[in-house]
């Protein structure tokens, strides 16, 4: 059972709450600053991706702006049913991705998946943002979020993993500035950094049950029972 109250109750109390949320939100206004006041470290490898366009660089994937950002989504070769989770995200960031992409902020998922795979489960899901292939390059091991018998995945979010003896793939987004030629990366956050991006989730938080997360409820938005009329 939860409390009850008078609606002025509720103010006063509502008001002291208004009072956290603005010192929240002037912290996240100081964090986004300092994200922004990290040094940029020049990416020495040349990366190349299959897209639909053909191979590209990771300099072409900024398409003429000046920013990129990157969505390392959950999905290996011959992945039979990609993340649920990422496919939520995916799902939040299908409309905001033109906005980005008219603020000079180029968008795109990237994976381990043959380009095939990633275009049918893309056509499938309705999406029209980009998403390209990693494979078979270096790129995906080298941001930390992928792992192999070959090529296991020591740290992930920056603290050391353990041993595992499969390949799986692990959720993470990263930034990349692009000046006179030269691809810098400048931020990356893996693990609870995601959810500032998982949509469903922020609001969520405002509903009166939070989360309410007991046990994993995600599902791809394509198999969901259908709601009773």
């Amino acid at each position: 059972m939860r409390r009850t109250a008078t609606r002025d109750q509720w103010r006063t109390e509502w008001i002291e709450l208004l009072e956290r949320e603005k010192r929240h939100t002037r912290q996240g206004d100081e964090l986004a600053r300092a994200r922004q006041e990290l040094p940029w470290v020049p990416v020495g490898q040349d990366y190349a991706f299959d897209t639909p366009d053909g191979r590209r660089t990771l300099a072409e994937l900024f398409d003429g702006r000046s920013q990129l950002l990157v969505y390392h989504f959950m999905l290996g070769p011959g992945t039979e049913a990609p993340c649920p989770s990422c496919s939520s995200i995916a799902d939040g960031v299908d409309g905001p991705h033109v906005h980005l992409e008219h603020h000079d902020v180029a968008f795109t998922a990237i994976s381990r998946a043959p380009l095939a795979e990633i275009e049918a489960y893309r056509a499938r899901m309705g999406w029209s943002f980009r998403w390209v292939s990693s494979e078979p390059g270096d790129f995906n091991f080298d941001f930390g979020v992928s792992s192999t018998e070959e090529r296991p995945l020591r740290e992930y979010n920056f603290a050391p993993m353990p041993a595992y003896d499969y390949a799986y793939e692990m959720p993470g987004l990263s930034a990349f500035a692009l000046q006179d030629g030269q691809v810098f990366h400048t931020y990356s956050a893996f693990g609870r950094g995601v959810d500032a991006i998982w949509g469903v989730y922020q609001w969520l938080d405002r509903a009166p049950l939070g989360r309410n997360d007991a046990e994993y409820w995600h599902r791809r938005h394509d198999e969901y029972d259908a709601v009773s009329a």
